[in-house]
Order: C-alpha cells, then structure tokens, then sequence
C-alpha cells in the first residue's frame, strides 16, 4: 500500500497484561539481583527488549501446528515437515534439529574445532564465542572497517575485512582453521546486514584456501530483507530466494530459530559432509536425542516449519524493519548515540559516547541498563566490556570489548508503536539523567558468560 504510515501486518487475538511497576519498586528489584538484570522476574519487567530470542508471537497458523504435532520417537510427521521445509529453503543435504542455537553450536565445535584452532568470523556472538573457546580455540571477529565506526551509516557494517581474512588464511596460523563462520545479521556489530557480495567473496576465499564456510543465520530473513534493499543487484528481488541464494553459498549452517524461525524454542545444524552430519548425528544421540526430534517436541518442528514459512513475507519484514528505525530516529532526535543505521532486530546505544567519563571496565552500557529498568522498567542488553572484555586478574582492569553497545532488542510482533513511543520517552529521560549516571563493579563473576549470572554493584 502506498500509504506514509506502515501498519503492524497483523491483528492482535490473544493479549498477555503487561506488569506496571513504580519507581520504588524498580530500586527494590535491581538491588535484590545485584544490578543484574538477567535476574529479574517477567512480572517485574514492563518493556523487555533483553532479546529477540525465544521471546516473539506466534501466529493462528503456529498454533494450529501445535495442535497438529505427531509426538512418535522416530520419523514423525512433524519432523519430515520440518525437514522438508528446511531443505526448501537452505538446500543444505543434512538437517539436524536441536533444542536451540547453542546446542547445534556446542556440536559444531565438538566435531570441527579442536585446541588451537583459530574460528575468523565478521563477528561471533557471545555463545557461539563460549562455546568455541571451552573448545580450547580463539575465536576471531574481523569485521570491515565501516562497522568498526559505529556512526557511520554505511549499508553492509556486518561484512567481514576481506583483506583481514585473506592474511589469517594465508599466513601459517591459516592451517589452524577449521571453517570461516560468518554471522547474518552481525548482532554483535549493532543488528548489521551482510552483503551478498561479501559473502560470495567469502565462498572464494575459502574455495582458494579449501576452507569449509558457514552460517550463523539466526537473522537470514533480516539478512536478505536489507539486500533487497540496499545491494543494486538484488533491489526489487525476492526475499526468499536471497536467502535461498545466501545459504547455498555456504557448506552448512547453525541458527538459533528462536529468531527468524518465530520460535519460542528450537534451532538446527545443517550440513552437506557425509562425515561430519554422521558425527553431529552421534552427538545428539548422545546429548539432544534422536535426529528427528533433537531435544522438541513435535509439536515446535511444526510450530518451526511454519514459522519458516512466515518468516519471508516482507510485509512483515518491513514493518520489523521500519519500527526498530522509527525508534533509532527517535534516539537520534534525543542527542542520543546509536549504531548507524538502525538494525534489523534492535536498536543499539553506543554508550561509550554517550558516557566518556565512564572507562570501559566500569561498565558504561551496564550503567544505561540500569537507568533503563529504573526510570521506565525496560530490559535491555549489555553488549560491552562487561558481556565481551576478558576480566582481569590480580585486581587488574578487564581487557575491554572493541565497542561498548547496549542492545535494544524487540521481539517479533510482540509490541506495537505505542510501545515503541513509550520506550522513546523513556530514552529521552536517559538523555536529561545523562550526568547522573555512575559506573559498576563486579562483586562475583563466573568463568564462561558472566554477564547472564554476575553480581555487581554500583560505585559511588
């Protein structure tokens, strides 16, 4: 429709109350979890954009599959749906389910990654980096130089530094790597697409350098929306069949479909090496569980088929798209910093512009988290120094993360623009306490991901 206003493509059929909570309150329930706000009860969260992941709206038709779904052990209905819908759209000639992202990611690195090894990718996102790292290898980001600058509106700010890559697999550390994994949308780099050209150059590194390539394609859709968008050669082209295109490029995937699969569980492992497939086969025997289920019910596969079938339409995708824009204008208008442009699942604030007197290993992102929950009862994400620096040792500074970002992440038709315009007036507050804010501590820490489980405490 040719209308200035894009609606939300949806009707709304079931409705969940949200939790409204006072100020006192808030304080009470920070304190309580140490400044965590991976620790907060549901009903104590009133806007929650911690994640995308796991946390969207199904739709009528996702809720007739549940009813649909064939519970049988082996081979299922359920299951040649899902895999019948999978092979559709990624070509790939193995299928392998699991529970979620992080299950097909810990058999990934099980199967393919050994000590030493050196994993180069645009950039890894903070599972994919553990679980390659309990491996006993160094997980590599090599993202171009234009998503090194955060304000800079570039069109593909999640492409890998081709010239980078091309060094590592050429150098004698080249022998040390197992695959090149590029990451679609770049969620660490501020939700950025991946050009299709990027990736077609990647496919030819890794040819030359006989490298296998893979996806991490929680974010395909968003992906290959952007292209249609921005990349000459496909504007005007079917969502669909970028994606088909991108995934055919590569030797296999792992995606998280809590994402674009419009899951509130679920992921899987796609692979076209005999061996390999037969050896993540053996794993999730041992770990998930048969290889038609890995870990779901049947019910999710076919909740999942049809979440994959959804997931392409691109007025939906436009309307994704548009909102998390509409509020990064917002935050703009505000003196706000965010990662330019705005990307396709959330909305980053660069809080290492925003608060410069506050260094890196006192968290600035953590102190915008906070001030969040506290002033509107907003959940976000930090993606700083304190999710991606390397703690210190012996009372030394953490070594910092390459940005400090804090993720605005909206979950897929779940809030509607009102929502969006509350959570605005919420930034601009931030914008007006900008001079109160303080940095954090941390009191206990765990050794892999500690910024889910952490306590800190805020300094004087």
């Amino acid at each position: 429709m040719d209308f200035e206003t894009i609606i939300e493509p949806f009707k709304i059929k079931s409705v969940e109350s949200l939790p409204i909570t006072t100020p006192e309150q808030r304080k009470d329930y920070l304190v309580r979890e140490h400044s965590n706000v991976f620790g907060l009860k549901s009903q104590e969260v009133t806007i929650d954009l911690l994640t995308d992941s796991g946390t969207g709206s199904m739709s009528s038709e996702q809720w007739a599959s549940l009813m649909r779904g064939d519970e049988s052990y082996a081979g299922s209905k359920s299951w040649q749906r899902f895999e019948e819908v999978v092979r559709e759209l990624t070509g790939y000639k193995h299928i392998i389910p699991t529970h979620q992202g992080r299950a097909s990611e810990r058999i990934l690195a099980s199967i393919c990654v050994k000590s030493g090894d050196i994993i180069p990718s645009n950039s890894h996102f903070d599972t994919t980096r553990a679980n390659f790292e309990f491996a006993e290898s160094t997980p590599v980001d090599l993202l171009c130089k234009e998503g090194l600058s955060l304000l800079d509106p570039s069109d593909f700010k999640g492409n890998v530094d081709l010239e980078k890559l091309e060094e590592l697999l050429k150098s004698e550390d080249g022998s040390k790597v197992p695959f090149v994994l590029m990451t679609i949308t770049n969620n660490t780099g501020g939700g950025q697409p991946v050009s299709m050209e990027n990736l077609k150059l990647v496919k030819a590194l890794c040819e030359k350098y006989k490298k296998m390539f893979l996806l991490d394609a929680c974010r395909f859709a968003e992906n290959a929306w952007f292209v249609s968008q921005r990349e000459d050669k496909y504007k005007g082209k079917n969502v669909r069949d970028i994606a088909k295109e991108a995934f055919r490029l590569a030797d296999g995937c792992s995606i998280s479909l809590k994402k674009d699969g419009f899951g509130n569980i679920g992921g899987l492992l796609a692979l076209n090496d005999d061996q390999l497939a037969e050896d993540a086969k053996n794993l999730l025997i041992l770990t998930e569980g048969f290889p038609t289920y890995g870990g779901l019910a049947g019910r999710d596969l076919d909740a999942l088929a049809q979440g994959l079938i959804e997931i392409t339409d691109e007025n939906y995708l436009q309307y994704r798209t548009r909102s998390i824009a509409y509020l990064g204008e917002k935050a703009i208008s505000y003196g706000l910093p965010i990662v330019q442009p705005a990307g396709g699942h959330a909305l980053y604030i660069d809080a290492k512009t925003f608060l410069p007197d506050i260094p890196p290993h006192q968290y600035p992102g953590q102190a915008i988290v906070c001030e969040l929950y506290l002033l509107g009862g907003i959940r976000t994400a930090e993606l700083g120094t304190f999710a991606f620096g390397v703690a210190g040792e012996n009372g030394e500074n953490d070594t910092p993360a390459t940005h400090e970002l804090v993720r605005l992440a909206a979950p897929r038709r779940t809030y509607t623009q009102s929502h969006f315009d509350y959570v605005a007036e919420v930034l601009e507050k931030l914008v007006e306490n900008k001079d109160k804010l303080k940095g954090y501590e941390i009191t206990e820490q765990s050794k892999f991901l500690r910024h889910f489980t952490a306590k800190l405490k805020p300094l004087a």
